[in-house]
């Protein structure tokens, strides 16, 4: 959070953990599953908790629980056709130009549309063949990071896997590159070898930091590395749908254990072109069942 120290943080994380008489909670929203798996396991007594990400824990036999991806399984179409999308298209932005004031035209820069949508070249490295083919057919330069970091002026990875962009990566950036990470985790950007190897770290503001390299280039780094969508803006709307949505599938798994209701995405996205005064159109009775239609 904005101006809290890394223990602060986890302090206040923990204060969340029981009520104030002392009583476990009877459902977490426990995002990647490392609080309760690794610190409070004692928590997962009697209680499925609703996490995300937990394929290697799974892997690993470290599962201690049934765990339920709440976007994936309830509110699957929701979450892919609106928050991934408008989410990181308008925030991703709108983060970078609050945390900087930088002009993108111009810029060789990576996350591809909305970048080309403010002048910029965008360069793409891909690892899955078929994204890969998407984005060339598209007209991006599909390259790889050891040839992107050369050309680029802003850096955005996207993957939540670590090492997206190393030490060698840094070491032959332009001046005044501007690195930031909108994936799921912070461990894109190796910020451990930016801290030891670089020859001033200079705050610039909150969630702003300029590192002087050794070579006398500097890297401006936003958001420390972690979402800058969440660190340096995000609009509300959005975060209204993505927030709703985990209400409703947290209500809908404590009252049905058994079968639960796939019709939430519908239910917020009903309420949220309510706010936007949009009438849908009604389907007669020769036309489909909307029940037949897959996102």
């Amino acid at each position: 959070m904005l101006g809290m120290t890394d223990e602060e943080y986890v302090w206040c994380i923990e204060q969340t953990v029981y009520w104030k008489d002392g009583q476990p909670l009877n459902m977490i929203l426990d995002d990647s599953g490392d609080l309760t798996h690794k610190k409070y396991p004692i928590l997962l007594s009697g209680m499925g908790p609703m996490v995300h990400n937990l394929y290697k824990m799974m892997k690993n036999s470290e599962l201690k629980v049934p765990a339920v991806l709440t976007p994936s399984f309830l509110s699957l179409s929701l979450q892919s056709k609106f928050d991934k999308l408008y989410g990181c298209r308008e925030s991703l932005i709108d983060g970078i130009k609050r945390a900087t004031d930088v002009m993108i035209d111009g810029k060789v820069a990576g996350c591809i549309q909305v970048l080309r949508g403010f002048g910029a070249r965008v360069f793409v490295t891909e690892v899955d063949p078929i994204n890969a083919l998407q984005a060339a057919v598209e007209g991006y330069e599909v390259t790889t990071m050891e040839e992107a970091c050369k050309e680029g002026n802003i850096f955005v990875t996207t993957t939540g896997c670590e090492d997206i962009l190393l030490g060698k990566h840094f070491e032959q950036m332009k001046d005044d590159s501007i690195v930031c990470n909108i994936g799921h985790f912070d461990c894109e950007i190796d910020l451990n070898w930016l801290n030891a190897n670089s020859a001033e770290k200079i705050n610039i503001k909150p969630q702003v930091d300029r590192y002087r390299m050794k070579s006398g280039r500097y890297i401006i780094v936003l958001a420390e590395g972690r979402l800058v969508n969440l660190g340096c803006a995000i609009p509300g709307f959005v975060m209204s749908n993505s927030f709703t949505n985990q209400v409703l599938d947290q209500i809908e798994l404590w009252k049905n254990t058994t079968k639960y209701s796939l019709g939430l995405d519908e239910e917020v996205a009903t309420a949220h072109l309510d706010k936007l005064g949009v009438k849908l159109t009604k389907l007669s009775d020769k036309q489909p069942n909307p029940d037949h239609y897959h996102y």
